[in-house]
């Protein structure tokens, strides 16, 4: 097997280890995104500009929260004029700092809950959503089973786990593997199942992709990365509908090698694409430039 893709199972098996240790009277830390405020984003001040008509909702990944996933790409959209908001979800008790390990369906409320406080503060009718991994494939749970659908102009998705990954094969060896592999899955989908929920064939991922994958009325984006070792095989992440644009960040720049946590924390390729997909009508092509732009 792979060292890429061990290395892709130690966080899972570490966690799992950590959530049954944990007492569950850890108290819960405060939010991480509270603190962004302080970085430029989260100002419920903030009001839309006519350039910018529309605040972007930040959903971060797996074991990631509201400030780590996007203490690059937040500034980076602030710095442009955007209104920029980012919040935690799927917290489990008695773990900090670690989010989106809660049931996904869960998660999906909470996200509903946070679009309804930005649109109140910002006044504006409609937001638009930039998610990481799991916070990728959040969105489309969102409009399509929470009432997000008028809610919501445009999906970005940074390496998104649109319909389920095998995590470079371990998914599939956990089921085959006797004893061992079962074990592990029962014991992670008690303990953390915003993991189990995301592989292949889950019935959560079924119920999210039955019917098709994007709604009409907005407009998907995906940006992906050939060296994904996370959502696997990368080319998952894809949509198919109409309003949809599939980027592949390697035919955009050649010699990008991020992998599943450096395209959605530092790329500035993939940041370059994403804000072509909120201003589509401004974009400008993005290319190997992009690494070295501000």
């Amino acid at each position: 097997m792979r060292w890429r893709s061990l290395r892709a199972l130690l966080p899972v098996a570490a966690l799992a280890a950590t959530v049954v240790a944990a007492p569950e009277a850890v108290a819960a830390p405060q939010s991480s995104a509270a603190a962004a405020v302080t970085s430029g984003w989260n100002d419920y001040s903030c009001k839309p500009s006519a350039a910018h008509p529309r605040p972007v909702v930040l959903v971060h990944g797996t074991m990631e929260n509201g400030s780590t996933n996007w203490w690059s790409f937040a500034p980076y959209l602030t710095s442009r004029g955007y209104c920029v908001f980012s919040f935690d979800y799927g917290r489990l008790p008695g773990v900090p700092v670690f989010y989106g390990l809660g049931p996904i369906e869960k998660s999906g409320e909470q996200l509903a809950a946070y679009v309804d406080k930005v649109l109140a503060a910002t006044g504006a009718s409609k937001v638009d959503m930039v998610g990481h991994s799991q916070g990728g494939m959040l969105p489309r749970y969102y409009t399509k089973f929470l009432g997000g659908a008028d809610k919501v102009n445009a999906i970005v998705g940074i390496a998104p786990n649109s319909h389920g990954t095998t995590l470079s094969g371990i998914a599939k060896l956990m089921d085959i593997v006797p004893g061992i592999g079962p074990a592990a899955r029962k014991m992670i989908n008690a303990t953390a199942p915003g993991l189990t929920d995301q592989v292949v064939g889950s019935p959560f991922m079924q119920k999210l992709n039955e019917g098709g994958d994007t709604l009409p009325g907005i407009r998907y984006t995906v940006i992906a990365t050939k060296w994904d070792e996370v959502v696997t095989p990368y080319e998952t992440q894809f949509l198919s509908g109409p309003n949809v644009r599939n980027v592949l960040l390697q035919d955009l720049c050649p010699v990008d090698i991020s992998e599943h946590l450096a395209i959605g924390t530092i790329d500035r390729v993939a940041f370059h694409e994403a804000a072509n997909a909120l201003d589509p009508e401004n974009a400008v092509p993005s290319d190997c430039s992009a690494m070295v732009r501000g």
